[in-house]
């Protein structure tokens, strides 16, 4: 390696990833149909503070300077298979098959405006695949459009760095000299706060007005607040994350919670709290290329939504999911792929709950 000449580029570059990719936002997607598609927002991690040289290597303080301004880019894509149905938390039947498939893709932009702010959009296109049963009859369609724009703001509470070592560097042996490896110790906690704005048609909550059971009918564990694309309301965000690393071992946690405004048509989503994080490891460990594994813990809480003033009782939710994540980052490019399965799902009622989930993410800063 180089880090005679790179040293300050490499640390600035390290350190101008992390301001972006935290600024990318906390939301997370978790849970049955209504609370993890109404949200679809991208959901990166702490990442790159794991894999920055320390700031006193190149006279810039660690904490004071560490996140650089600038506008960065994303799209990511998260596709949810739903086909289980579960009553009260216990699996039964599904004679008619019916199913999910939601795609949303997120588009990201934003801008860090100094060392420890930065102010990001999220704009979600949705599409939905259904089948479900409606009456003796079986009903197949689909749903797509824009969902409901995030506006958000970041603040870096807290970032540190420790550790590290010198040694001569013989790559070049006309040229030996010192080269710094990055910190053994890394720790740092990011706020994030917002509004969700009412931006996704939520007509399908008219639904809710005309859902009549006809005995001897299968029952349909897809309703309009599972299919509509936004909720009508405006809604608070408040969330928080924090990485941990010792060496290539690193440990990452976040936590959401939305607090949900008065929706469209008398239907009001309940207020969720959402979780994710787990240990990984990271593999590949360059000033100029990361490639890290974790094993990825999600889940969420959600009461029951009220319609008309009465409680929704098929809409609460407590689940918890677990899959591989792989992250990786090549100069100003990052991207990430994560696959999650539900290990635990306590639902109210009948409701369809995912059987699966993928996520994808590439982003960009200039």
């Amino acid at each position: 390696m180089r880090l005679s000449c790179q040293r300050g580029w490499v640390f600035r570059f390290r350190i101008r990833f992390l301001g972006r990719l935290i600024a990318l936002g906390i939301l997370a997607s978790r849970g049955g149909a209504a609370a993890c598609d109404l949200c679809g927002c991208y959901t990166p991690q702490l990442d790159a503070l794991q894999h920055s040289v320390n700031g006193s290597a190149v006279g810039l303080p660690d904490t004071e300077q560490a996140f650089a301004h600038g506008f960065y880019a994303a799209v990511a894509e998260q596709f949810t298979h739903f086909n289980t149905l579960l009553l009260d938390g216990q699996e039964v039947s599904n004679p008619t098959d019916q199913h999910l498939e939601s795609s949303i893709t997120q588009l990201v932009a934003g801008y860090s405006f100094a060392s420890r702010f930065g102010l990001q959009l999220n704009v979600p296109l949705i599409y939905r695949a259904f089948e479900r049963p409606k009456g003796f009859a079986v009903e197949s369609g689909t749903e797509s459009g824009l969902g409901d724009i995030s506006l958000l703001g970041n603040f870096v509470l807290f970032h540190k760095e420790t550790g590290g070592r010198r040694a001569v560097n013989f790559d070049d042996p006309k040229s030996p000299h010192l080269q710094d490896s990055p910190p053994d110790f890394a720790v740092s906690i990011v706020l994030t706060g917002g509004v969700k704005f009412p931006t996704g048609d939520s007509s399908r909550l008219k639904e809710e007005f005309h859902e009549l059971e006809i005995p001897g009918t299968p029952a349909s564990g897809i309703h309009g607040h599972d299919l509509t694309l936004g909720t009508g309301s405006f809604d608070g965000i408040f969330a928080g994350q924090g990485a941990l690393r010792y060496r290539d071992y690193f440990m990452e946690a976040s936590a959401q919670f939305t607090l949900r405004g008065d929706g469209a048509h008398q239907y009001h989503f309940a207020n969720d709290l959402t979780w994710s994080g787990g240990p990984g490891y990271y593999v590949v460990h360059r000033p100029d290329a990361v490639v890290g594994l974790q094993c990825a813990f999600s889940g969420e809480y959600k009461d029951v939504d009220r319609f008309r003033g009465a409680a929704a009782e098929d809409t609460g939710i407590t689940s918890v999911f677990v899959g591989p994540r792989i992250v990786a980052s090549y100069r100003n490019l990052s991207a990430e792929l994560a696959g999650e399965l539900p290990v635990a799902i306590h639902n109210t009622a009948l409701q369809l709950v995912p059987d699966f989930r993928i996520r994808s993410s590439i982003s960009i800063h200039f």
